[in-house]
């Protein structure tokens, strides 16, 4: 007879779920961009000071910061917002960078659009843990006692 082994329920807290994709989809984001590099039509076009009909100047880098920028910072602020104004910000966001990436993913290589699927997915993901996110009125938020600081240590 073998005893089936239980595992303990983890319980992930939504902050960090939603930090969590946040970071993934930052991941998704950064690769997919490091391989277009390995393509000689984006590098000629680079090269010519160009990407996707853009001319590379300081406006442009400018806007690509901002854009890199703000999902960088949500990974924070999704960890420190008040619930629900972290709601409307991460809701709002997911939603315009989903519909921007699948704007840019349009007539690209399949490698592109594998990651822009996958990167609207996980702000889908971040959009529904925000919808969701759990409701406990009048209910303080439980202080971290030793015993879990304990566990953490073994």
């Amino acid at each position: 007879m073998t005893a089936e082994t239980k595992f303990e329920p983890a319980n992930v807290n939504v902050r960090i779920k939603i930090a969590a994709l946040w970071t993934s989809m930052l991941f998704v984001f950064a690769y997919i961009d490091i391989f277009s590099l390995y393509r000689p039509d984006f590098r000629a076009a680079l090269e010519a000071g160009e990407i996707g009909g853009f001319a590379v100047n300081q406006s442009f880098l400018v806007g690509t910061t901002a854009y890199v920028v703000i999902p960088s910072v949500m990974v924070f602020c999704a960890l420190i917002l008040r619930p629900r104004v972290n709601r409307i910000v991460n809701i709002t966001l997911s939603a315009m960078y989903a519909v921007t990436i699948i704007a840019g993913a349009i007539g690209e290589w399949s490698y592109y659009i594998l990651g822009s699927a996958i990167e609207v997915a996980l702000l889908a993901a971040i959009v529904y843990y925000a919808w969701t996110w759990p409701k406990h009125p009048g209910q303080p938020p439980q202080p971290v006692t030793q015993d879990a600081y304990a566990a953490i240590a073994d």
